[in-house]
């Protein structure tokens, strides 16, 4: 792999890590830096062909690898979690190069990756069954029933460029706790650290007498996605990406089982009872970091008229203090974007905004290629910057007479991921937790909080079935019933 010299990356093996080696004939593109646009490194491009070797593999590979003790899967993981460890600060540099994010950023997901790999490792001690009493039907006198947890089968993970390594690590580690083998195919633009990633995986594998099959990858366009998804030897397809991507995917894997982690307009509440500083330190602290690239990164703010201006004479220094530029300098807070496409959509909603009616309060410019921390004040819900997920470093600010018609505003919304609120009341606070439509709900925190072992997931076309160790192992298993009559 043709490399950019600051990096290291002679860990990873050329081309990809399909069947039991590497496929080194696998055409390549270019990785590149968001920030200037050099070149990071020549990474391969998987083709409808690479997919359907990495099926026919990994359909052979599951008997062997869901009769694997449980000693062993624990082991693996936990080996690759210490190479992690090991090879954490090589890991950051490599996520600040492909994905642009800041370093404390790419800091935080390392640290995050660890945990669940350490997660998933313990959970595999708790996957279990229980007995059935039968009995309980006259026709089920004198026998036995229980029931264990079996693995699901071969797993389609397809994740996102905003976090790549986490996100492969959700996908992979419960797979491989629950004895499945898996397929990931990371974002086109962010596959280096997938790759990476599943170089420590085999190398685990193999030290425990598993086949290396047990993790390949496939990168490639939508084509390559597609059959992947709709391969009938595939039983669980795992996706973190857009919502409409996502709800493609369902319709294409059907019946297939689908974990779907979609996108959201992620909400937060100051409520009357809320102080406003904190809330407005935590809005540019929730809504700025991956660079705004976060499904539950802050992006509408529904102020309760009471502490309108108080919050916006709290949150306009914040705003105005965040610097702007290069993601390897520790002083930066937000860099540009993943691409130009992403920056000029971005720049377009903002103006469709404005049109709209709404004030820009700060920034709705590009700086050196970057979106600068915009704040939208009296935003439309007309508007896309409103209604839809930007994934950018906007946030829009309502206000609304009090709690009740709050409440309303974050629920008239398509999406339903995470929401939080600020709030000194502890009755509001369980009306939020109570009448939000989401997945999780927050007090007194952003939105963007995520423990990676809770059960993590949306409502409505924010998606369908749970991350965390736990909560995706559960997802990747069947019950399997055990009914006996003696003799």
């Amino acid at each position: 792999m043709d490399q950019r010299p600051d990096l290291c990356l002679a860990s990873i093996p050329h081309g990809l890590p399909l069947g039991p080696g590497w496929v080194q004939d696998v055409p390549t593109s270019e990785v590149v830096f968001p920030f200037d646009g050099s070149v990071v490194a020549h990474a391969p491009v998987g083709l409808v062909e690479h997919a359907q070797r990495a099926l026919g593999a990994g359909a052979a590979a599951t008997r062997t690898v869901g009769r694997l003790t449980s000693k062993v899967r624990r082991e693996i993981l936990l080996d690759v979690h210490e190479a992690l460890r090991s090879r954490a600060d090589e890991f950051v540099a490599l996520l600040v190069a492909e994905t642009g994010k800041v370093r404390r950023d790419c800091e935080m997901e390392v640290s995050r990756t660890l945990v669940t790999w350490s997660a998933a490792a313990e959970e595999i001690a708790h996957i279990h069954g229980e007995t059935v009493p039968l009995d309980l039907q006259a026709s089920g006198a004198g026998m036995h029933g229980f029931w264990t947890r079996r693995p699901i089968g071969l797993v389609v993970g397809i994740t996102g460029f905003n976090a790549p390594l986490l996100l492969a690590s959700h996908k992979i580690a419960p797979s491989l706790a629950a004895g499945c083998p898996v397929i990931c195919k990371p974002a086109p633009a962010t596959p280096l650290t997938t790759l990476w990633l599943a170089t420590l995986v085999r190398e685990a594998a193999t030290a425990h007498g598993a086949p290396p099959e047990i993790i390949q990858v496939v990168t490639g366009d939508a084509e390559v996605g597609r059959h992947l998804v709709t391969d009938p030897r595939v039983a669980a397809v795992s996706f973190t990406g857009s919502d409409a991507v996502g709800h493609q995917i369902a319709r294409d894997a059907a019946p297939r089982k689908t974990l779907l982690e979609l996108g959201s307009n992620a909400a937060l509440i100051v409520d009357a009872e809320a102080d406003p500083a904190r809330a407005a330190e935590a809005v540019v602290r929730g809504g700025y970091y991956f660079n705004g690239q976060a499904c539950i990164a802050v992006q509408r703010v529904v102020v309760c008229e009471a502490v309108r201006e108080a919050f916006l004479t709290e949150l306009t220094p914040l705003v105005e203090a965040l610097r702007v530029g290069d993601p390897r300098d520790p002083a930066t807070d937000v860099a540009p974007l993943i691409d130009a496409a992403a920056t000029e959509r971005t720049l377009r909603w903002v103006a469709e905004a404005e049109r709209l009616g709404a004030r820009i309060l700060h920034g709705g410019h590009a700086t050196a290629g970057a979106v600068e921390p915009t704040v939208l004040l009296d935003v439309p819900e007309s508007a896309q910057a409103w209604g839809e997920e930007i994934f950018a470093p906007v946030i829009g600010v309502r206000s609304v007479p009090d709690l009740d018609a709050a409440l309303e505003m974050v629920n008239r919304s398509r999406y339903g991921l995470h929401a939080s609120i600020f709030t000194r009341s502890l009755t509001n606070a369980f009306r939020a937790i109570d009448e939000l439509e989401v997945g999780g709900v927050v007090v007194n925190e952003v939105p963007g909080f995520r423990s990676d072992i809770m059960p993590y997931g949306g409502v409505k076309d924010s998606g369908i079935g749970r991350e965390g160790p736990r909560f995706a192992i559960e997802e990747l298993t069947v019950t399997r019933m055990a009914i006996i009559r003696p003799d």
